[in-house]
């Protein structure tokens, strides 16, 4: 018989980022009061569930995402930056249209290729990492379930990878909310189905400038 096993990939409630900046890999970045209230949801969309892992990126956010969570389930948090937000040449700069980023011309050369990326790590290196992670995470629960906290390019890039689809995309048109969770089930070594929910319900789909 084969082991069916749910890794369920959760992004990050809403951060507090009143500057509106591209925050990526910076340390500090933690959960608004709303993104607190959407992990919050998310614990308990997933309570009742067989849920026997807890992983998360080192990041505040995701750690602070992850433990209400870990505390419905009785579970430690284990960190796994194969997590991580991914690298963006734009950290710590606000990224708009007609702002100070795009008019600087130092920054054009990283807008030359968005199929690569050209600004930050490539989308192979991404979904390579992401899918290592969730396989860890579901050799952990093996036969139960686990959840991963991440982050919004990582889990979508991951998402594309597993379904066949091409890497590259168009940013605006992820399905990733704020709290969503993006489920993997294997059998053994296969997936065989992807699910999406949204347990923060209409904010999730709030716009932010960081991931």
């Amino acid at each position: 018989m084969s082991t069916r096993t749910t890794v369920h990939l959760l992004r990050h409630g809403e951060v507090h980022n009143p500057d509106g900046v591209l925050y990526g890999r910076l340390p500090g970045f933690r959960l608004s009061e709303d993104g607190l209230t959407m992990a919050r949801d998310a614990a308990e969309a997933l309570r009742g569930r067989d849920v026997t892992a807890v992983v998360a990126s080192s990041l505040l956010r995701a750690q602070e995402t992850a433990r209400p969570i870990a505390d419905v389930f009785g579970l430690e948090i284990t960190t796994d930056d194969r997590l991580l937000e991914s690298t963006n040449h734009f950290e710590g700069k606000t990224f708009g249209v007609g702002d100070g980023a795009l008019k600087n011309p130092q920054h054009w050369p990283y807008l030359r290729n968005p199929f690569t990326p050209s600004w930050g790590e490539p989308y192979e290196q991404i979904a390579r990492r992401m899918l290592a992670a969730a396989k860890a995470a579901r050799d952990l629960a093996l036969g139960h379930e686990a959840v991963c906290v991440s982050h919004q390019l990582p889990i979508w890039t991951v998402r594309r990878f597993v379904e066949g689809r091409t890497l590259w995309h168009r940013p605006d048109r992820r399905q990733c909310g704020l709290a969503s969770l993006t489920s993997l089930t294997w059998e053994d070594d296969r997936v065989v189905t992807v699910t999406y929910s949204e347990p923060a319900g209409a904010a999730s789909r709030r716009p932010g400038a960081g991931a």
